[in-house]
């Protein structure tokens, strides 16, 4: 992210002013926020002199100031008149927080003299005094002193001044944290072997709370530890000292506003948000997110280049002598199927290290052609599907390349597509002309569903429900178990193809006439309607891809090949090099930069990332738009 420094360069030239004119008050009590241990430092105040405890300091008894968050502070110069008295400009409240904040990662990393300075400058205050106190007194273990500073906190924590979210802080919270600090205080004990203190503990503070008691008996429960080992083990605790201190006091500041101690990491937490939006509102991310910092550079705006997507040619394959009407990368991504009119299935087996593809071995003998593949679940298995007039299904053993079962019920049957049942030990198929079975892995007949003349089908995660897009433009769901049917999406122009999510939420249409359609299964609802993609009456087949399945591609009449990002209509890339209907693409499960296009062209296309250090040359070559 590229750094604005506007606001800070005022702040910076109001404090030197403040400095340069003696008006800076000197910092009183307290620890910044979050992770910096738990030594006494002195950044809390915002003034020397008297404090009433609500953040009201004096200076010589001529002024005053109230601050619940940050403060500005007007102090006399010594020996001065009152007419003479120069006020410093006042921080807006962005730049006090800015302040807070840095001054709060500063204490995390140690450099409390440098907070002190900070605060001192800018006449702000890192936290309220009453907070400070309370933090010191945490993580020193003075437990009873930590319980009477909630007193004081109650307080903050109603007051009207108080930046209050709603319902957060409502009453019942000083409860919850006076819970855990005795919890802590009650694990200490048993830990340094004080039974009795620690059995005290729970009768006579932690039960008297009446406040979860669930959780006092599995307390009660670690008195029957024998030692810490085991004590930490059973409690997933780390033990006396600053680590579990540090994540309660984590725990505590969640119940307080922001106005009296800071969230922990609250700068940190910030620059993790703005890095994510900036990944998630990137078209080209394709690369697993990292939540940590130290991975990104704070000083530019996240952006991927297209030279990292997959719009370059690869490998054009042209082992198959007709049109190639699908391709299929197996669920581990380490082998592509591919189906041509010239009867036969070629298997590619996928360098891991560079991507290329070579020929694994050829299937033979499917004298229809080969229109639809589905891999079983553990890539063991490939059935072959062909066209409307083809009433055989093949399943094949890949690893073996021998044909385990050619299934036909009816010469009268159309089988033309397919889909595996989780388990990987049935399968069901249909087509068009009223055929709807369940098979095992011999092909034996287990259930069939007459009537469904079926143009695509897939088996959602639960084992019990099949999708079938039909005749009636409509996708329904069917459950073979207790023979029971509902309508899922209707469409008002016929389903050609459709593919779903691997979480069995959104489904991607190819709806005849009309393109590429996104479906929320759950909600029933249309979602999206992507534009540019060329699609009459032909059977295409688009597919989910990329990392976390954010992309949308598909094949088109118009010969090329088009990229959306699921969030947005318009297409991200337009991928040329077929010179003839592209009739399905398939992405690369486990490899997000691959991808593969068969088209009528008789080729495949193997996409990835640009080869060349030169985008433009690597862009004449591919003639690709954006």
């Amino acid at each position: 992210m590229q750094a604005n420094g506007a606001g800070q360069e005022s702040a910076e030239l109001s404090c030197l002013a403040a400095a340069q004119n003696g008006e800076a008050a000197a910092a009183g009590s307290g620890c910044g926020g979050g992770g910096g241990g738990g030594g006494s430092h002195s950044n809390g105040l915002l003034l020397a002199g008297a404090d009433n405890g609500n953040g009201v300091g004096t200076s010589n008894g001529s002024s005053s100031s109230t601050s619940t968050a940050c403060g500005t502070s007007a102090a006399a110069s010594s020996g001065s008149e009152v007419g003479s008295l120069k006020k410093k400009k006042r921080l807006s409240q962005a730049e006090e927080d800015v302040i807070r904040l840095i001054g709060q990662h500063l204490h995390g990393l140690g450099l409390n003299q440098t907070v002190d300075l900070l605060m001192q400058e800018s006449g702000c205050r890192l936290e309220h005094s009453s907070a400070s106190k309370f933090r010191n007194h945490v993580m020193e273990g003075e437990w009873d002193k930590a319980e009477n500073d909630l007193n004081e906190l109650r307080a903050l924590m109603h007051s009207p001044n108080a930046i209050v979210v709603s319902g957060l802080f409502a009453k019942p919270q000083p409860g919850r944290m006076k819970f855990l600090l005795l919890q802590q205080k009650y694990l200490e004990y048993l830990e340094d072997g004080k039974v009795l203190e620690a059995l005290q503990v729970l009768r006579g503070e932690l039960t008297p709370l009446k406040y979860n008691t669930d959780r006092i008996h599995v307390l009660s429960g670690y008195l029957m530890c024998s030692h810490a080992e085991d004590l930490r083990a059973k409690a997933e605790w780390e033990g006396k000292g600053t680590a579990s201190r540090c994540r309660l006091l984590d725990k505590l500041q969640t119940y307080l506003p922001p106005s009296v101690m800071l969230p922990p990491r609250r700068l940190q937490n910030l620059l993790r948000q703005a890095v994510e939006l900036q990944r998630d509102r990137c078209l080209y991310h394709n690369t697993k997110l990292d939540s940590s910092l130290d991975s990104v550079s704070l000083l530019i705006d996240h952006v991927c280049s297209r030279k990292q997507f997959p719009c370059y040619t690869q490998q054009i394959l042209t082992e198959h002598c007709n049109e190639v009407w699908f391709c299929k990368f197996s669920n581990d991504g380490t082998k592509l199927a591919t189906g041509s009119k010239d009867t036969t299935v070629i298997i590619w087996q996928v360098d891991p290290e560079s991507h290329q593809l070579k020929l694994l071995r050829t299937l033979e003998g499917h004298a229809y052609g080969v229109s639809y593949l589905a891999w079983s679940p553990d890539d063991t298995y490939l059935i072959a599907c062909g066209p409307d007039d083809c009433s055989e299904l093949w399943l094949w053993n890949v690893q073996t390349g021998e044909l385990r079962t050619k299934m036909s019920q009816s010469h009268e049957d159309s089988l033309t597509s397919v889909a595996w049942n989780p388990d990987g030990k049935r399968f069901v198929t249909g087509g068009q002309r009223g055929q709807f079975y369940q098979c095992d892995l011999d092909g034996n007949l287990l259930d069939s569903w007459e009537g469904v003349r079926v143009q695509c089908l897939w088996c959602l995660s639960d084992g019990r429900t099949v999708l079938a897009s039909d005749t009636h433009q409509r996708i329904r769901g069917y459950n073979f178990e207790d023979l029971a049917d509902r309508n899922i999406v209707q469409e008002d122009h016929p389903i050609m193809s459709f593919t779903v999510s691997k979480n069995g939420r959104l489904a991607v249409l190819n709806v005849a006439t009309q393109g590429v359609h996104l479906w929320d299964l759950q909600d029933r609802v249309l979602v999206r309607k992507y534009q540019g993609v060329t699609q009459g009456f032909y059977t295409i087949h688009s597919c989910f891809g990329g990392h976390n399945e954010d992309f949308i591609a598909s094949g088109s009449e118009d010969h090329k090949v088009y990229i959306w990002h699921r969030r947005g209509e318009l297409p991200i890339a337009e991928l040329m090099g077929h010179t003839r209907t592209v009739n399905c693409v398939s992405w690369n499960p486990t490899i997000p930069g691959l991808m593969a296009s068969a088209s009528d062209d008789g080729t495949v296309r193997v996409w990835g990332p640009a080869p060349f250090h030169d985008s433009q040359e690597a862009d004449a070559l591919n003639g690709t738009d954006n």
